[in-house]
């Protein structure tokens, strides 16, 4: 998993590449893997650099030609690439107006590049790298009892609600003239068979499911055990089933509180990291004496003073900003963890306390 702060810049790069843009086909992108031979890609662009001499434009041809050369002259430095790969974008960047600047970057992405790429443009090629910061891992949501069920996914950082469904389970009261035991076998049919309904339902959005880690189940006892124990599911999927979890709530409400509920078995998750450290700072503010405090000024205050344990920063927070409370949280060997506006209590954070929180080592009454 990348460390927070590599992560954090690395996706601000790619925020700050993605608004920049250029004429035609002026803006170069390369991604080259780690086995890729450096002589090979420069053999390569020498040729592009014949070939666009060709161009009619005197000066796109000049731009895109001075594009290659800064590449060229930039790969001298490389004998072979670094052990993830790297990834060079070059080219004539619009300012506004009649205003541009030539820019050269190299980066290392996080996570190995899979195969060669070079690709002319008016944007950049970010795709590729976007992908490596998402989160990969997809976990099928199912909430149920004998009236209802949902189910979900929870896919990068948010839950989406993919079906509900209501049986027509008959209540305990039978209609006059039904033996009790004739209405609870119809009744325990209707069940079973809201059961299987639930099953194929839920095994044909799972199994459609690219990355799917694992399922997660909810709902009172004994109907969720019911539904296991007659496996109901495709028979892949029961095998990854992570965990059975009592919810109160079967309707989408029911996913999030399955969520909170299968906290452990998902720990490893950023949503749910995150979801932890927020949830931890919400409770200490609520406490007497907790030990929380937010806002920037309160905040650097307690940085100072050496008593910030973990300094909690929005990710939508100015780059200007995140860098001044980084270096203050260096120097005092405060833990820094960034937090996404993409779920609940991340929004909170930002709207509610300025983007600006931490969990303190002790009291300072500031």
């Amino acid at each position: 998993m990348l460390e927070a702060r590599k992560k954090y810049e690395f996706k601000r790069k790619l925020e700050e590449l993605r608004e920049k843009t250029g004429k035609g086909t002026e803006l170069i992108t390369i991604y080259i893997p780690q086995d890729k031979q450096i002589s090979d890609v420069v053999s390569q662009l020498r040729d592009e650099h014949g070939q666009a001499s060709n161009i009619k434009s005197k000066p796109t041809r000049t731009n895109v030609q001075s594009a290659l050369s800064s590449i060229l002259a930039r790969l001298k430095y490389f004998r072979n690439p670094p052990k993830n790969g790297m990834v060079l974008f070059c080219g004539n960047i619009s300012l506004g107006g009649d205003k541009t600047t030539m820019e050269t970057l190299v980066l290392e992405p996080p996570e190995p590049i899979m195969s060669y790429q070079y690709r002319c443009g008016s944007e950049f090629v970010l795709t590729p790298l976007e992908e490596m910061l998402e989160e990969k891992k997809n976990y099928g949501l199912l909430v149920l009892d004998r009236r209802e069920a949902t189910i979900g996914l929870l896919h990068r950082k948010s839950v989406e609600t993919i079906k509900h469904m209501t049986s027509n389970v008959p209540g305990k009261q039978r209609k006059g003239g039904q033996s009790s035991r004739r209405f609870e076998r119809l009744r325990l049919i209707s069940i079973n068979e809201f059961y299987k309904r639930i099953g194929d339902k839920a095994s044909e959005i799972f199994l459609g499911i690219k990355n799917l880690e694992g399922i997660l189940i909810g709902g009172p006892s004994p109907t969720k055990d019911e539904f296991i124990g007659g496996e109901h599911l495709h028979h892949e999927l029961q095998q990854k089933i992570l965990g059975v979890f009592d919810v109160s709530y079967t309707d989408e409400s029911g996913l999030y509180e399955l969520l909170d509920a299968s906290y452990e078995v998902l720990a490893d998750l950023d949503l749910i990291r995150e979801k932890g450290l927020t949830g931890r700072f919400m409770e200490e503010i609520v406490r007497d004496k907790g030990l929380a405090a937010y806002g920037r000024d309160s905040v650097k205050k307690n940085i100072k003073l050496g008593a910030v344990d973990t300094l909690l920063i929005s990710e939508d927070l100015s780059a200007e900003l995140v860098e001044e409370l980084s270096q203050l949280a260096d120097q005092k060997a405060s833990t820094i963890e960034f937090i996404s506006t993409d779920f609940e209590e991340g929004e909170q954070l930002m709207s509610a306390f300025g983007g600006v929180a931490a969990l303190l080592r002790f009291r300072t009454d500031i």
